[in-house]
This record gives structure tokens, C-alpha cells and sequence, in this order.
């Protein structure tokens, strides 16, 4: 059955996120559905409906289940106000961080999860139809998974979604959105120099931009031999779906000539892009060259074209 999982990032998985706040007695929801590390759905808190963020966002749902997971949402909100306010007392202000979904194991199938915070802390899981508290939420946290569990009709309907329409949800996505999820998009790569280190210093920096998937491979060389000293940021999201990355190395100013930043993609099919770093007089020098070049053209244009107006001129 999940044999069409392959070939995806990995792990498969979908989850919501949702921080809802309650201040000055009055709450706010923000909900987020995620597949994998893309985000596909947003809540809109003022019409109580679902924001579809790409076409294939719906996977193969038909719309009377997609307006019941909308209901399934309203439902929710309006459930979990009244239980944190009115049976647990909890004090306004305050906020509340869930994360509800499943996820792919290879030879397990979906694995079902939710865990809920307060003010960022641990305070409760579901596993295995069963609320279970953390250590730091205290006795809140004990009565909250008691009141819960007692509530077989809620926890048996938790264990359906996640169990069984979490996962029908994720596959068909998978499918509804192949051509996107498993596109190929070539890298641009360019060199800068960042802040000076400190005297005599460069700080040499590769950037590589524009990338899908997110797997990338970044390295200064010089030659074949890596230089262990090089630094990679973090893989930040563009605003198309495609991603960045930048490795700097912080070399002596006399030890630049002849380093590399080597880049690897799935998307190059095997042709690395190899980038030399040339010393900034060296740029400089080669701009003037370049600039010089199209004056002369320039130049020689102007003389051809007025040569050319004195000979047709009788």
C-alpha cells in the first residue's frame, strides 16, 4: 500500500500545527498544515475554513470530506476553548502549541502522534489511544489525560484520524502533488566575501541558491582535497518552494588563490558546478578589461556608421 511513498523526501509525513492564545479573555487560533518540512494548508480563523496553498493541496479528497475536516477543525477549537478555561482553570493569559499527525516508518506503516504544550513546555501526548502526561505539567497535566481517557468517544475518534484519515490524506497528496514533490530545479551558485575575520583575513562565502530538493552538497576545495574548515548555515526556504544555502571558509588573504566551492545536486546529473574564488584586484582587473572592451566597440560602431553616411551621401 505505501510502495507509492518512494522516491519522496523522507520521512513521509503530515502534520498540523496549531498555537491558539488566549488573551484578555478572548482566543486566537493559528493552524498550519505541513507535509514534510512544505507547508500545503493554512487555517482561516475568521471564516473557519481551510486555505488551500497549492491546486494539489486537496489530494484526492472529494469536497464533502474535505468540508468535514473542516467541521472536524470547528469542532475542535470550540471543544478545547471550554476544557482548558472551564475544567482546567487555566489562568488568562496563556498559551497553547499542538502538533497532531502521522508519519511513514519503513515496515511500520503510519504511526500516528499528538503532543500539546503550555507556554512551551511539555505537557501531554497521545499514544497508543491513550493520553499520556509529561513529567513537567504537573497535576494538570494528570488530571487533563484522566478527563480525556474517561472520554472514549473522543479518544477513539483522535485514534481514527490519525490512524486512518491522517494517513489516506498524506498518500493522496503524495500522488496529487508528484510532479511538484519530485521536480528537479537546477542551482545558481555565486561568491562573495563576507566580514573580514580579523587582520589579513578573508572570509570566503559560496552561495547557492534556488534548489529543489532540499538534499544539497557544498564544499571548499582546493583541488581535489576538501577543506575541512568549511562552514554550512542552515537550508532557509525561498518564497518559490526552492532553497538556499551558503558555506563560508575563513582563509589567511594569501592562501585565497586557488580555492573552490564545489556544489552537488540531484538536479546536475552528476555535473558539479565548481566555482574558482578570484582575488578581489583580480576582479577589479577584470572588470576594467571588460569595460574597456565595450568602449572600443562602442568607439569603432560610431566610426563605421558615420564612414558609412560619408560614403552614401553623393
Amino acid at each position: 500500500m505505501y510502495s507509492f511513498a518512494k522516491g519522496f523526501e523522507e520521512p513521509v509525513s503530515f502534520h498540523v500545527m496549531q498555537t491558539s492564545s488566549f488573551h484578555n479573555h478572548s482566543w486566537v487560533h493559528l493552524s498550519s498544515g505541513w507535509l514534510g518540512k512544505l507547508q500545503t494548508h493554512r487555517w482561516n480563523s475568521s471564516s473557519g475554513t481551510i486555505i488551500y496553498l497549492y491546486p494539489w493541496s486537496r489530494g484526492n479528497f472529494s469536497n464533502k470530506e474535505l468540508m468535514d475536516v473542516e467541521r472536524l477543525f470547528q469542532l475542535y477549537f470550540n471543544e478545547h476553548q471550554d476544557f482548558y478555561i472551564s475544567q482546567l482553570m487555566f489562568q488568562d493569559p496563556f498559551d497553547l502549541q499542538v502538533t497532531v499527525g502521522c508519519e511513514l516508518h519503513s515496515g511500520k506503516g503510519f504511526l500516528g502522534f499528538k503532543q500539546v504544550a503550555i507556554q512551551g513546555y511539555d505537557f501531554m501526548r497521545f499514544q497508543n489511544e491513550t493520553f499520556l502526561p509529561s513529567p513537567k505539567g504537573g497535576e494538570k497535566a494528570q488530571k487533563a489525560c484522566k478527563l480525556l481517557n474517561f472520554n472514549e468517544a473522543y479518544t477513539q475518534r483522535l485514534h481514527r484520524l490519525l490512524s486512518d484519515t491522517c494517513p489516506h490524506f498524506t498518500l493522496g497528496l503524495l500522488e496529487a502533488g508528484k510532479a511538484h514533490l519530485q521536480r528537479q530545479v537546477k542551482p545558481k551558485a555565486w561568491l562573495s566575501s563576507g566580514p573580514s575575520p580579523g587582520p589579513g583575513r578573508l572570509l570566503l562565502v559560496c552561495h547557492v541558491s534556488g534548489f529543489y530538493p532540499k538534499p544539497m552538497w557544498v564544499m571548499w576545495m582546493r583541488g581535489e582535497e576538501e577543506q575541512l574548515g568549511t562552514q554550512r548555515g542552515d537550508i532557509l526556504p525561498n518564497a518559490d518552494g526552492t532553497w538556499y544555502l551558503q558555506a563560508t571558509l575563513d582563509v589567511a588573504a594569501g592562501e585565497a588563490a586557488g580555492l573552490a566551492c564545489r556544489v552537488k545536486h540531484s538536479s546536475l546529473g552528476g555535473q558539479d558546478l565548481v566555482l574558482y574564488w578570484a582575488p578581489q584586484s583580480a576582479l577589479g582587473w577584470i572588470l576594467f578589461a571588460v569595460i574597456v572592451a565595450l568602449a572600443l566597440l562602442t568607439g569603432l560602431g560610431f566610426w563605421f556608421g558615420k564612414r558609412w553616411t560619408h560614403c552614401e551621401a553623393p
